[in-house]
């Protein structure tokens, strides 16, 4: 029997019109709605792509939406002036500084920048330092990171006591969704480039995330029957049978692993739709927080 589909499109519309429910409910009892600020520095075209994405989601939800788009060449000093001010603006509820950043610019001084209220992304050193401890709450989360639990939970998977593999450890999402499972009380193995009899270890599984970057790497016998596979990949393969070239595929082997597994995500229209609606969430929940409305 083929696995059930996480329709992560689906449940983003959902959460999205949540959110408008909220930020709709705010403006009548207080006059005021979220904003959001993006600092986009550079010409890549995939960053801009994004941020037009994020911006084109706000105006969707009521969501006010502050653009600052600065030149390659710009220094650490006036990136670090334009977050300052985006800090003190009372109309800015979150700060999203786009990365990744041009190579002359510390990524990590910039974001540890941002004020602690404002940080959307989930990535100030402060936030991820409380998501590492026990019995510590961070203001917010990063958005892949929470949009995958969120779809383990809006599909009511279980996750306490049930063992959980994360494939990766990057700080975007390996090491942050790690850590929201043990919040949760999952058992919890981290596996990496150096993990040996990989098969064997994600074969342990009640609940997969896999975010390592690499094309349908994880195989159907690697699975446990029923496993719940969230897939955060997306990764392009040639496909001369496609206008472009090429489709999109994930970490996991998406047609082996549905004829195992209980639950698993599609790429695309998994993960992805997810990662935004997590970022209009958390814009949302910092401006309820200041106004007390949680």
């Amino acid at each position: 029997m083929s696995a059930q589909i996480i329709d992560g499109k689906a449940i983003a519309a959902t959460i999205r019109g949540e959110i408008s429910e909220d930020v709709a409910k705010m403006k009548e009892q207080y006059g005021q709605v979220p904003g959001l600020a993006t600092v986009l520095v550079g010409s890549r075209a995939d960053s801009a792509t994004y941020v037009r994405m994020k911006k084109r989601a706000c105006a969707e939800v009521g969501i006010k939406s502050f653009s600052n788009e600065l030149p390659e060449d710009v220094s650490q000093e006036e990136l670090i002036a334009v977050v300052q001010r985006l800090n003190a603006d009372p109309e800015v509820d979150g700060i999203l500084v786009q990365l990744p950043l041009p190579d002359h610019l510390d990524e990590e001084a910039v974001l540890a920048e941002i004020d602690l209220a404002k940080d959307v992304d989930g990535f100030h050193p402060l936030n991820i330092g409380r998501l590492s401890m026990k019995f510590r709450d961070p203001l917010f989360t990063p958005c892949t990171p929470r949009g995958c639990i969120e779809l383990l939970d809006r599909m009511e998977i279980p996750i306490e006591g049930k063992r959980a593999v994360v494939l990766g450890r990057s700080n975007i999402v390996g090491l942050p969704v790690a850590m929201m499972l043990l919040h949760r009380n999952a058992t919890l193995t981290i596996c990496h480039s150096r993990t040996k009899d990989l098969p064997a270890v994600v074969r342990e599984a009640d609940i997969l995330i896999a975010a390592v970057g690499r094309a349908q790497m994880v195989k159907g016998d690697w699975l446990k029957p029923g496993v719940a596979i969230i897939d955060v990949g997306i990764n392009a393969i040639d496909d001369p049978t496609r206008k472009r070239g090429y489709r999109l595929v994930g970490d996991v082997d998406f047609e082996e692993a549905k004829e195992v597994a209980g639950y698993i995500t599609p790429v695309p229209g998994g993960v992805g739709p997810m990662t935004i609606a997590m970022l209009l969430r958390n814009t949302t929940d910092g401006k309820m927080r200041s106004l007390g409305m949680e």
